[in-house]
C-alpha cells in the first residue's frame, strides 16, 4: 500500500490511497484485521497496525474534509471533518464509485470528476470551487485542494482531495489579509506586545512613530523607547493581558527616547488580547497595540477649551467688577479671576507723574488667596525700586509685553531652588518664582501703570496666547485704574 502525506494551508492532508488494481478498503478501524482477513501481526506485523490507527487518528483529526479517490474513481478514504460537513458518514462513503447521485448533483458532479481526474496528470496541488450535496440534501459550496497521489514505479494511483466549507476558507484568507494589511499599509502603528511586555512585531508606521527601525525594537522594553507615558502603556497592557481590552481607546501622552527635544506627543491607543485559538481554554498570547498621533488634533482641542474657559473668566470678571464698590476694586477682581488656571500670583504697579511704579495691589505670598490693595499707595506710597533691566521697565519703555524665566525649575534639587529664589528676590517676586509675564497697562493713550503675572516651576513658561490673554486683561484693569484716577481714588 502506497502512503503520502502532504501539507497544505488549510491544514495537513494525509491521503492512503488503493493502486489502479485494487479493491476499494476502508481505513482500518483498529480491530487487527489486515488485508487478507487474517490478524494484523500475521501479514505486515504489530508496527504495521500501530501505523495504520495513527493515520486513521490523523485523517480524523484534520480540520479539513478528506476524500481520496483510487485511480478508478472509487472513494477509498472519507474523514470525520466529510462527515461533520456533509452529514455523509465513512460507511456511506467508502466504496461508491465518484459523487454523483450522492455527494453532488449528477449536474455538479461530471465537471467535477473531471476536474479531479485531470489532477492526476498535473503536478503539484490544484486549488478549486465546487458544489457538493448534503446528506439532507443541501448544496454547498467547498473550496477544495486536490493533488495526485503517486503509486508504485511512480504512476499515479489515485488522488486526494482537502476541502472546507467556503466561507469558513474566506474567514481564514480574510483574517490573514487583514493581518499582512495592518502590518504593511495601515495607517495606525501596530505593535505585537508579548507576555513580557516586549514588542515581538512592528509595523513600518509604527516604527516611524517611535523613530526607529522595525528590527531595533524587537525584544526592547518600553522603557528603552518612552521617557513619558511609559507606566501608563504598561498598566493598560497588564490590565487588558489580566481582564480583557477596554471598552474605548485611550489618550496617552508620551515622550520618545529617540526625540533629542523631548516633546511630548498624544496618542490615541487600542488593545486587543491575543489568544491561542488551539488552547481548550484562551491563554493570553499577548496585546495587540494599535496608535495613532493625535498631538495637533489634541492640542487644538485644549486650546479651544482653554480660550473658551478664559473668556468665560472674562466675562465673569466684567460682571462682577460692575458691581464693585469702587475702580480699585473692580481692577483687584479683574485680577483675581485672571489667575484661575493662568498663574499663581498677580502683581499691579501703578506709574506715578515721574513714571515710576509703586505697588497698589499684590496676591499674597504665602497661601493663595484674593489681592490685597493699598489704597493709599500712589499718592503716599514708596516706589518699587526695580533696576533697569527689570521686566516691568523693560515693559514700559517698548509700550508691549514681557516674558522671562528662571533657567533653573527643578524645585527637587536644593542648589537650583536656592537659585531660583535669589533670580526671585533680584526682581523683588515672591519665593518660588520661576516665570514672570509684565505686560504694560495703558489708557487713553498714557501708561497707567504695569501688570505682572509670576508662575512657579511646576508649571510651563509662559507663551504667547498667554501673553494676549494678559493684554486682554490688562486693559480692563487699566480702564478700571484710569476711572479710580479721574474718581480721586488715587
Amino acid at each position: 500500500m502506497q502512503k503520502r502525506c502532504d501539507a497544505a494551508h488549510t491544514g495537513v492532508e494525509c491521503g492512503d490511497v488503493q493502486p489502479f488494481d485494487a479493491q476499494p478498503k476502508p481505513l482500518d478501524d483498529g480491530s487487527g484485521d489486515d488485508d487478507t482477513g487474517g490478524p494484523a501481526g500475521a501479514a505486515g506485523g504489530e508496527g504495521q497496525g500501530d501505523d495504520e490507527r495513527l493515520l486513521a487518528a490523523l485523517l480524523d483529526g484534520m480540520e479539513a474534509g478528506l476524500v481520496a479517490f483510487d485511480g478508478a474513481g472509487v472513494v477509498t478514504h472519507w474523514n470525520a471533518e466529510a462527515a461533520r460537513i456533509l452529514g455523509w458518514t465513512a460507511a456511506d462513503a467508502i466504496g461508491r464509485h465518484g459523487l454523483a447521485g450522492w455527494a453532488a448533483r449528477a449536474s455538479d458532479a461530471a465537471e467535477t470528476e473531471e476536474r479531479l481526474r485531470r489532477v492526476m496528470d498535473s503536478r503539484g496541488r490544484q486549488v478549486h470551487e465546487f458544489a457538493l450535496l448534503t446528506k439532507d440534501g443541501h448544496r454547498v459550496l467547498v473550496r477544495a485542494q486536490s493533488a495526485a497521489v503517486p503509486g508504485a514505479g511512480g504512476r499515479p494511483a489515485g488522488v486526494y482531495c482537502a476541502f472546507s466549507a467556503v466561507h469558513a476558507q474566506i474567514d481564514l484568507e480574510r483574517s490573514l489579509a487583514l493581518s499582512e494589511a495592518l502590518f504593511a499599509d495601515a495607517s495606525w502603528g501596530v505593535v505585537l506586545i508579548d507576555a513580557d511586555l516586549r514588542p515581538a512585531v512592528v509595523n513600518p508606521r509604527a516604527a516611524a512613530m517611535l523613530k526607529t527601525g522595525p528590527d531595533e525594537v524587537l525584544g526592547r522594553p518600553l522603557g528603552n523607547l518612552l521617557t513619558r507615558g511609559v507606566e501608563e502603556l504598561e498598566n493598560a497592557l497588564q490590565h487588558v493581558l489580566a481582564e480583557g481590552p477596554p471598552p474605548a481607546t485611550a489618550d496617552l501622552w508620551v515622550a520618545l527616547s529617540a526625540d533629542p527635544e523631548g516633546k511630548r506627543r498624544c496618542w490615541r491607543c487600542g488593545f486587543v488580547r491575543l489568544g491561542s485559538p488551539l488552547g481548550e481554554e484562551p491563554v493570553p498570547l499577548g496585546v495587540g497595540w494599535l496608535f495613532i498621533d493625535i498631538t495637533r488634533q489634541k492640542t487644538a482641542e485644549t486650546e479651544g477649551a482653554q480660550i473658551r474657559f478664559r473668556y468665560q473668566q472674562l466675562h465673569r470678571a466684567d460682571r462682577a467688577a460692575a458691581e464693585s464698590g469702587t475702580a480699585l476694586e473692580a481692577a483687584a477682581l479683574h485680577m483675581d479671576y485672571a489667575l484661575a488656571g493662568f498663574a499663581d500670583h498677580v502683581l499691579l504697579d501703578v506709574a506715578d507723574d515721574a513714571e515710576r511704579l509703586v505697588r497698589v495691589a499684590a496676591t499674597p505670598a504665602g497661601e493663595p488667596g484674593p489681592s490685597e490693595l493699598s489704597r493709599d499707595a500712589a499718592d503716599n506710597g514708596i516706589p518699587v525700586g526695580y533696576s533697569a533691566t527689570h521686566p516691568a521697565v523693560q515693559a514700559l519703555e517698548r509700550v508691549g509685553t514681557v516674558r522671562t524665566s528662571c533657567a533653573a525649575t527643578d524645585p527637587a534639587q536644593s542648589a537650583e531652588a536656592s537659585h531660583m529664589d535669589a533670580w526671585a528676590a533680584a526682581r523683588r517676586w515672591p519665593p518660588g518664582t520661576a516665570h514672570g509675564l509684565v505686560t504694560v497697562l495703558r489708557s487713553r493713550g498714557r501708561t497707567v501703570g504695569a501688570l505682572t503675572f509670576l508662575r512657579g516651576p511646576g508649571r510651563r513658561l509662559f507663551d504667547r496666547a498667554d501673553a494676549a490673554y494678559a493684554e486682554d486683561v490688562a486693559a480692563r484693569v487699566a480702564m478700571a485704574l484710569d476711572l479710580a484716577r479721574l474718581a480721586g481714588e488715587r
